[in-house]
């Protein structure tokens, strides 16, 4: 009966191949799992305003899961006494954190009117004073600051701030537009009715949820907050 010559080093060539094989498959499944636990973790949206909870979740899809203070047992009045709004949704997120010690954002939003020195800014929500956040009695104060004013440049900006595992990041959305001299609409919250975005002849309250979830200030802010998760 034939012979054959021993294949040399042939088990090795298989061990060789099925490590690499291994190292592979570790590497795909360490990295598959890194980016699903980034994208599939919980994060506390730190407001009590059940309108931007509503929004925001909107604008993530299922990308992220957002819980709300409630669903934490959060029932505290938050405090906002920063005086820039990057100052505030830090406040807000630090907060959190420190108390609950999960993974959070927070955001504040300002109207920032050009022929009013970019009032109401940080003060939007409680421009026209008194108790909680009176958004007609703030829509009526604002149109009269601007009676007969030709300037009706504006802008809202937000500005998010994400703390994961106790490292802080910044963002910010912003959408030009202007300020009319009544209201129009009835949808959105606080100055919708009254802001028409850059290119759009319609107010916020007029354009509806689906559009302003595309272009809005927080649409803007939450979509970096989503790209940086997933960079992660």
């Amino acid at each position: 009966m034939a012979t054959f010559p021993p294949k040399v080093g042939y088990p090795d060539f298989q061990v060789s191949v099925a490590k690499h094989r291994s190292c592979v498959i570790y590497d795909y499944l360490c990295h598959k799992k890194h980016s699903e636990s980034i994208m599939t973790q919980k994060f506390v949206f730190a407001t009590n305003n059940a309108h931007k909870l509503e929004e925001v979740k909107a604008i993530l899809g299922d990308k992220i899961e957002v819980l709300s203070l409630k669903e934490i047992g959060c029932n505290t009045d938050i405090p906002e006494t920063a005086d820039t709004l990057e100052g505030n949704a830090l406040q807000k997120a630090e907060f959190i954190y420190n108390q609950y010690g999960v993974n959070c954002f927070a955001d504040d939003t300002g109207l920032e009117v050009e022929a009013l020195g970019g009032a109401p800014g940080v003060y939007s929500a409680r421009y026209a004073g008194g108790a909680g956040h009176d958004s007609e009695a703030n829509m009526q104060k604002l149109l009269r600051e601007l009676a007969g004013k030709e300037n009706r440049s504006a802008q809202f900006r937000t500005a998010f701030a994400l703390i994961i595992d106790g490292r802080k990041q910044l963002f910010e959305g912003i959408v030009k537009g202007r300020i009319i001299d009544r209201k129009q609409g009835n949808e959105g919250f606080g100055y919708d009715p009254l802001f028409v975005p850059e290119g759009y002849t319609q107010t916020f309250a007029e354009l509806g949820a689906d559009v302003k979830n595309q272009i809005s200030h927080r649409a803007i802010a939450t979509r970096k907050l989503c790209e940086y998760l997933n960079s992660l």
